[in-house]
């Protein structure tokens, strides 16, 4: 039985990284209710694995990454199976992720019409696609990708030059999204 300690250290650090819970949450799940179950879900996962976390193996954040992505790909899994996935108009998506003000009107709506794309972009990759661009927009390091991925560094690189192509493929050439793209 885990003591007051523990939960309290999980707590913390959960509402520390609580960030990565939504991110990943509002990158599997397609309307506001499945958001927050899954964002739930997540958290659940993570208290039940959190006596199995060891701080000398792995930084936190990178086993909650790990935990989190799982749970999120086996929702999604699970959504697609039973068919209960639904998308929504880019217009009723919440993109949280979007930077406010700053520059002329104009920029700034063309910043958001560049997050909109790119955010649907990333609806559209496979499930470890997806988790390998949220790592990767987070300017989380190759390695770290790798370990939390499961795969190794060189296939990040290969997946994520692959991930580039194809966007530029689908942006207008004057606007890159992703940097590097």
């Amino acid at each position: 039985m885990r003591g007051d300690h523990d939960q309290q250290c999980f707590e913390a650090l959960l509402h520390k990284h609580r960030g990565v819970v939504f991110k990943i949450a509002g990158a599997y799940a397609r309307n506001v209710h499945d958001r927050d179950d899954l964002a739930q879900e997540i958290a659940i996962q993570l208290w039940r694995s959190f006596g199995r976390f060891d701080g000398a193996r792995a930084k936190f954040t990178t086993w909650m990454y790990r935990v989190a992505l799982n749970v999120a790909i086996s929702h999604a899994r699970n959504a697609k199976r039973s068919g209960a996935e639904q998308l929504e108009s880019l217009d009723d998506l919440h993109l949280e992720t979007i930077a406010s003000g700053g520059g002329a009107p104009h920029d700034s709506l063309e910043r958001d019409e560049r997050f909109a794309t790119l955010h649907a972009f990333i609806r559209q990759l496979d499930t470890l696609n997806r988790a390998l661009v949220l790592l990767y927009l987070e300017d989380r390091s190759y390695a770290e990708i790798a370990e939390v991925l499961g795969i190794t560094e060189t296939n990040v690189a290969t997946k994520l030059n692959r991930i580039k192509q194809k966007l530029r493929g689908q942006l207008p050439v004057s606007k890159p999204v992703l940097a590097g793209a």
